[in-house]
């Protein structure tokens, strides 16, 4: 804890420069680029591709942006529910993120088109008309396709006022300095966080688990709350770096707030995310359910298992013993180095979510699983996994990711990087770590 009152007078530091403006543009416009090539290496059929594959990968690039934005919401709730202080010259950049929110749905646009012209079975295989499936079939009653659309909407809709309400009145604060709108979104915050919860939950089961309609699990909502967690706060180290490159927060945020930052991106980015996703491995393999476990079979017995072990190792136990000292947090240059290391791993995270499948055919051929990763570890199976990595993966994950830093930069340029009124914000100019 600090002691003293301090306030913030905007100056050249605390507003977005042309730099800003013009990497926005920048991204945007190589986002758009990505784009268009993944799709003409799709669907021109170069190199290997295919729609089935393009659209796999549309969905693995929303999903990664989608947790990033989705995690930045979730702090900026959460700081108003705990009515923090220590946060508040930090959280006006969490609201850039959140902003990505309001525009986000239109990225959703294409699978929903997808969906809608018959051929949503691409991705996901239950909608497949012509897959005759009775486990599915039993689960029709939610797993249909006009309850799915409208599911969709209700979530991307809801997204859209969480992040339109808390970054709009945390702007209008700055134009207004009137103390009753931190009291606003206090008093409604609670609401916010139970619809965010329950939205961000069954769009992972929507979305995601979905796309293997047999497996079910009631922890993979977390899940996707951990790994929202990881990419957000990777991204908050990264932003503040490149923050402090342009000489911008340097008295507001300060190595108090950087070991802060490592203490969340620690305790729920990795931690929190390696404990979900044991418990949930745990769980399955001891149930041993066929309709569970033929969920892990696919990753760890055939060609994705080295990709299961770099989350093991990778997303888990390299950054928990770099994290665990507070100088590595309180070193900015090391922290940005381990949150851009962590990016990487939310990708790996992601992608392994979304591209492997479960052949029905190929564990058919299998009496148990130790037939089937004999199977699997021939290579026979690589293409019933879904096991083809294409450079549209790469592409559209560049893509999404320039539309995310164009979004940011553009909301940075409309408003300051510091909620400057904010009646907390004396308590973070003298915050200290005990």
């Amino acid at each position: 804890m600090g002691h003293g009152v301090k306030s913030i007078t905007l100056g050249e530091s605390h507003q977005a420069g042309y730099e800003v403006r013009r990497f926005g543009t920048l991204a945007r416009w190589i986002g758009i680029a990505c784009v268009l090539l993944a799709a003409v290496f799709s669907f021109g059929g170069f190199l290997g591709g295919s729609a089935h594959h393009f659209f796999r990968s549309w969905l693995f690039a929303f999903v990664y942006i989608m947790t990033i934005c989705m995690g930045s919401l979730f702090f900026i709730m959460i700081q108003h529910a705990t009515k923090a202080g220590w946060s508040t010259s930090i959280r006006r950049v969490a609201e850039h993120v959140a902003f990505n929110l309001q525009w986000l749905w239109i990225l959703f646009l294409p699978l929903l088109a997808l969906v809608l012209s018959g051929y949503g079975g691409l991705v996901w295989h239950w909608m497949d008309p012509a897959h005759v499936d009775p486990i599915i079939e039993g689960k029709s009653g939610y797993l249909n396709i006009p309850f799915w659309i409208f599911r969709a909407v209700v979530f991307l809709t809801a997204f859209y006022v969480a992040s339109r309400f808390f970054v709009g009145t945390s702007i209008a604060q700055d134009a207004s300095g009137d103390p009753s709108l931190t009291m606003k979104m206090q008093k409604w915050v609670p609401a916010f966080i139970a619809v965010f919860g329950l939205s961000l939950t069954f769009a992972a089961f929507d979305w995601v688990m979905s796309i293997e309609a047999h497996w079910f699990s009631t922890m993979f909502g977390v899940y996707m709350l951990a790994m929202s967690f990881c990419g957000f706060f990777s991204t908050f180290c990264v932003i503040f770096f490149l923050l402090r490159r342009q000489n911008k927060l340097l008295n507001e945020v300060t190595v108090e707030h950087w070991q802060d930052m490592g203490k969340l991106l620690f305790g729920l980015g990795i931690v929190f995310h390696a404990y979900i996703g044991f418990s949930q491995y745990m769980l399955i393999w001891y149930a041993n359910i066929p309709e569970e476990t033929t969920y892990y079979l696919a990753r760890v017995a055939g060609p994705w298992a080295p990709w299961m072990w770099f989350l093991v190792f990778g997303h888990f136990f390299i950054p928990f013993l770099l994290l665990l000292t507070k100088h590595t947090k309180r070193c900015v240059p090391v922290m940005t180095g381990i949150a851009l290391w962590m990016l990487f791993a939310h990708a790996i995270d992601a992608y392994v979510l979304v591209m492997p499948m479960v052949p029905a055919e190929a564990l058919a051929q299998a009496d148990d699983w130790k037939d089937f990763a004999a199977l699997a570890r021939s290579g026979s199976l690589n293409d019933k996994l879904g096991y083809h990595p294409q450079i549209a993966d790469v592409l559209l994950l560049i893509g999404f990711i320039g539309f995310l830093v164009s979004g940011i930069c553009h909301s940075m340029s409309r408003a300051p990087l510091v909620a400057h009124r904010d009646p907390r914000i004396s308590e973070a100019l003298v915050f200290e770590n005990m």
